[in-house]
């Protein structure tokens, strides 16, 4: 069972939530306006946030961001009737987990929060049995095209490279699709770029070649590629 902040200013859809989130188990708290959102984050401790960002008093996004300056580990799914690309990258970039855009299912909210949850409980990357870690060092290495994990040298192509490259500079960032078709185009020797539907065989790739690092690089859909520990 999880204590859960749910955090909505519609009264319909903050009863709705709490019901059906109740009904599967977990613990729940609401509020309905930015603010007190704030003052329940300050007296107690939860284990997932479900964040509207349209919020009186107090923006959700300005919330998300005072919580994860105290909380940086705490799994939050955000709810958004914004379904700009924008806004979403905002929200993501701001700290969120995920997203759903209004109209949604409950089934599906309960689905993804389920798998925040799951996420949050896997031990650290590198843990040991005594909970000591170790530090898988990453470094890039442009002439050739590598990157070295630890002692092990990874051959990369120069495309390869590249992506790695633009995600390490915007660890737990979005990069656009958009951002990585400009990166290699801007390569010297290109000539022509390359098929938007062809990125997804390269992150492929990179990811089974960085097999072995406590990366991830996660599809963030429609939006784009992230960055981060693959515990996180």
């Amino acid at each position: 069972m999880a204590h859960l902040l749910i955090v909505e200013d519609d009264e319909l859809l903050r009863d709705g939530l709490s019901a059906q989130l109740m009904q599967a188990g977990h613990r729940i708290t609401l509020a309905e306006d930015g603010q007190i959102a704030l003052e329940r984050l300050k007296a107690d401790s939860f284990d997932g946030v479900v964040l509207d960002l349209g919020l009186p008093k107090v923006d959700g996004l300005n919330v998300l961001r005072s919580l994860r300056e105290r909380s940086p580990a705490l799994p939050v799914l955000v709810l958004t009737a914004r379904d700009g690309v924008e806004d979403r990258v905002a929200g993501l970039n701001a700290g969120a987990d995920d997203y759903l855009t209004k109209p949604f299912s409950l089934e599906e909210l309960q689905a993804r929060l389920q798998a925040l949850l799951r996420r949050a409980n896997l031990p650290a990357p590198g843990a040991s049995p005594a909970g000591q870690t170790t530090a898988l060092a990453l470094r890039l290495e442009a002439h050739p095209p590598r990157v070295w994990l630890g002692t092990e040298a990874v051959d990369l192509t120069l495309r390869e490279w590249t992506l790695l490259d633009l995600l390490m500079r915007h660890t737990g960032q979005v990069v656009s699709r958009e951002d990585v078709l400009a990166a290699w185009q801007a390569e010297p020797g290109d000539n022509g770029g390359v098929a938007s539907n062809a990125l997804e065989v390269y992150v492929h790739r990179l990811r089974r070649k960085l097999a072995s690092a406590p990366l991830n690089i996660r599809n963030i859909r429609g939006l784009g590629y992230m960055l981060e520990a693959s515990g996180a």
